[in-house]
């Protein structure tokens, strides 16, 4: 079992930064691809970054691209999503994601990502 936890959300000002965090409390967390969504209020979930088990291969979509940087901390078992200008449309509740093993195609809406946490909501003001 992965229990995934995030942090870092809050009310920050357009322009402004952010850093989320996602802890796997697992000791498989090596081994672990590790992806973010997000959820806006009406809105489908969307893609928004994921990393590889190596970290080796990065993956962001369009919107976020040049503003947002995705990192692992394999000792600390945890996954960061550094945002920087941020915009009042990246307001969401901001979910990550695991699968193990990963490492090609993780942007991709066939994979199938099998563990989940209850996300951090994130809101930009404008």
């Amino acid at each position: 079992q992965v229990l995934l936890t995030e942090s870092g959300g809050r009310l920050v000002q357009s322009g402004g930064s952010l850093r989320l965090s996602c802890l796997a409390s697992t000791p498989t967390f090596s081994s672990l691809a590790v992806a973010w969504f997000r959820q806006a209020p009406g809105k489908e979930r969307e893609f928004v970054s994921a990393i590889s088990w190596s970290g080796r291969e990065l993956f962001y979509s369009d919107s976020v691209k040049g503003r947002f940087t995705i990192s692992r901390d394999n000792a600390k078992e945890t996954v960061y999503l550094q945002m920087n200008r941020l915009e009042p449309e990246d307001t969401a509740n901001y979910l990550c994601a695991a699968v193990l093993g990963g490492s090609l195609n993780l942007d991709k809406p066939f994979i199938k990502y099998d563990y989940w946490g209850q996300g951090t909501q994130v809101i930009v003001s404008s």
